[in-house]
């Protein structure tokens, strides 16, 4: 016979997978409003180079009225609300209405939903979707990895010299170019190549299916890696978050990939 403690277990992991599987409804329900572009066009700079567009505005509204129906306990973070008065040990909801605004302003489709489920500061569940390519990369604590329901894993790359990696150029924190030209300049002189994708949460999950073995990027907000950060350690990956700058590798590649991150106090005075 099952103890009542044990019923109870098995009743919030039936809650919780339902959770999890009605915000990745919600998330591609609402992709057709990046690959619409329906307001794409209406800007307002919040910081400079730091926009927000309509669609950021409205996919937010419509994602967080219907998870406040799906969870009416849990608080909202997301990037275009006054974040104020979140408790960190609650269940929080964690959304990045359209990560990559400045490509969806350019119509350079490679933007992204991304959100994830919190709860006690674990993050439970992420989700990552791609509308422009139909890709959705989702990740549960503990259950693997996947995209588009099949599991992925980051790449087996042992030797750095055989990796392709990210490396965010942080344009709203230009003040530290010169620093970040200078880990960009050692792991491409290190690396097969470089991308910039202008989208973290989608270089996250390349990351975690093997498409990239390497990302950095600094000045990053919780609402851009907190689903992806999920998707490469579930993926087999490790994660390395340091205040604002995030970086994520395959493990064999991750001891050369820190050490070539690291700026040296020449640099740092120079930048």
């Amino acid at each position: 016979m099952f103890s009542d403690r044990a019923h109870r277990a098995v009743r919030r992991d039936r809650e919780m997978e339902m959770i999890f599987e009605k915000a990745v409804e919600i998330v591609k329900k609402n992709g057709a409003e990046l690959t619409g572009r329906d307001g794409a066009d209406t800007i307002r700079e919040k910081g400079r180079t730091d926009y927000v567009t309509e669609v950021d505005i409205r996919v937010q509204r419509q994602i967080f009225a219907e998870l406040k129906e799906l969870d009416p306990t849990a608080q909202l973070l997301g990037e275009e609300k006054e974040n104020e008065g979140i408790d960190r040990k609650g269940s929080i909801w964690i959304l990045d209405p359209v990560d990559g605004t400045t490509n969806l302003i350019h119509d350079f489709q490679h933007s992204t939903i991304s959100l994830a489920y919190a709860k006690g500061g674990t993050i439970l569940f992420g989700v990552v979707y791609d509308p422009f390519h139909e890709e959705c990369f989702t990740a549960e604590l503990g259950k693997g990895a996947f995209l588009n329901g099949k599991p992925i894993q980051v790449s087996k790359k042992e030797q750095l010299g055989d990796c392709l990696t990210a490396i965010g150029t942080s344009p709203g924190c230009r003040e530290h170019a010169d620093e970040n030209f200078a880990r960009m300049r050692r792991i491409y002189d290190q690396c097969q190549d470089i991308r910039r994708i202008g989208s973290a949460a989608l270089e996250l999950s390349y990351v975690a299916c093997g498409r990239l073995d390497g990302f950095y990027e600094e000045n990053l907000k919780i609402w851009d890696y907190a689903a992806g950060s999920l998707l490469v350690t579930e993926a087999g990956g490790t994660t390395v978050i340091e205040g604002p700058d995030t970086m994520a590798c395959t493990p064999k590649i991750r001891e050369e990939f820190q050490k070539l991150l690291k700026i040296t106090e020449e640099e740092r005075w120079n930048g």
